[in-house]
């Protein structure tokens, strides 16, 4: 009779909830599965987004620093660690190793799709404002998620099913990624699904900056 091994470690209850599709989102962006099979990172310069990532899965594991893109200098925060249910559940809904030039659809329930989004969003996306003067000085403003794959495109193919926006897909130049942004009046209607709640789980800074932002166009418009 041969031996039984030891049942794989399970760190992370599998569970569908808010928490867990946002810790999902932050996953297909900044998030990293090893060759090995069971190491799973998750990598961020900002620590809050590590805790909230830790925070969303139960893990209690160490946060360290680690350097990028061939630097020496570690400013980035990263926590690893192993689980093999988890490796295998991540692999089935759609992630995998060196995910970011192949990823694709990401098999989300549909109920938790704009908790994945947000966390898509706090992972990898980005809002960004400013004065047009072209029209009379208007307030202009994007949010825009980001990718180096054809992943945009079912991003872009699962906000506009489930909210009607359209957006729109811009690239730089062979070597940069796909943004998929939303105008001021799209990003309106987009910021109110993904923060639906004032309790969501979120990175604050983010959500405060795109606030401040509405604020200012608020009384740009009742002036």
């Amino acid at each position: 009779m041969g031996r039984v091994g030891a049942k794989p470690e399970r760190k992370v209850n599998i569970k569908w909830s808010p928490n867990f599709a946002y810790s999902i989102g932050l996953l297909a962006t900044d998030g990293n599965l090893s060759p090995d099979g069971r190491h799973i990172n998750f990598t961020s310069k900002d620590k809050e987004l590590i805790q909230l990532f830790c925070e969303c899965l139960g893990i209690n594991n160490k946060i360290g620093l680690k350097a990028r893109g061939g630097g020496k200098e570690k400013k980035y925060f990263v926590v690893q660690f192993g689980d093999v249910n988890f490796y295998q559940f991540l692999l089935n809904i759609g992630l995998a190793p060196k995910k970011s030039k192949i990823i694709n659809k990401i098999d989300i329930p549909n109920k938790y799709i704009w908790d994945f989004l947000r966390g898509h969003f706090d992972g990898d996306g980005t809002f960004y404002s400013y004065w047009d003067p072209r029209w009379k000085s208007s307030f202009m403003f994007y949010m825009e998620f980001i990718s180096a794959s054809q992943h945009i495109n079912w991003l872009r193919g699962e906000i506009s099913k489930n909210l009607g926006l359209k957006g729109h897909i811009t690239k730089g130049n062979e070597r940069s990624c796909y943004q998929l942004k939303y105008a001021k009046a799209e990003s309106l209607k987009l910021f109110h699904k993904l923060y639906y709640d004032k309790h969501v789980i979120c990175l604050r800074r983010k959500r405060v900056k795109i606030e401040k932002a509405f604020e200012i166009n608020e009384q740009h418009i009742n002036k």
